[in-house]
């Protein structure tokens, strides 16, 4: 990416951040076909780790915001891959689970998603993976910390 406007956009953090995630979303979609997306993995990775997270729950674990989880959520649960019920603890929240279909979908999509994790990480110097990746959680949790007071 060469800065040919002379504005700086080269050296924005936020700027490449963005770019980044693009290019790798695309470099996932693709190893994907379409099958699910980011999100969606995250998701699916999210509650079958945790069978009866409630959707909060989710939300606290991946950072996905509620309106957008309640969207994917719809969307999986249209497609017969989760299933979403009242919570018998809290009538107002709903409950997730992976069906068969998410258990059989989320287990095809993972090694995908890992090949796109190495593609992507591969575009480093082995020496520096590790680091860029500690980089990354701190940006997270920093940011995240900021939100949260904010």
């Amino acid at each position: 990416m060469t800065d040919r406007g002379g504005d700086g956009i080269s050296r924005s953090p936020t700027h490449l951040l963005h770019r980044a995630g693009q290019c790798a979303a695309e470099v996932f979609q693709g190893a994907m076909a379409g099958t699910v997306t980011p999100r969606q993995l995250a998701v699916l990775m999210t509650v079958a780790g945790n069978a009866g997270l409630s959707q909060t729950g989710v939300v606290d674990r991946t950072g996905i915001d509620r309106s957008t989880l309640a969207d994917v959520v719809r969307r999986l649960a249209q497609r017969g891959l989760v299933q979403r019920r009242r919570s018998r603890a809290d009538a107002r929240a709903y409950v997730l689970k992976l069906t068969e279909e998410g258990e059989r979908v989320l287990k095809a999509a993972e090694p995908l998603a890992k090949r796109v994790d190495g593609r992507v990480l591969n575009a480093l110097p082995g020496n520096r993976r590790d680091e860029f990746m500690t980089c990354l959680r701190a940006i997270v949790t920093t940011l995240e910390g900021m939100a949260a007071r904010a």
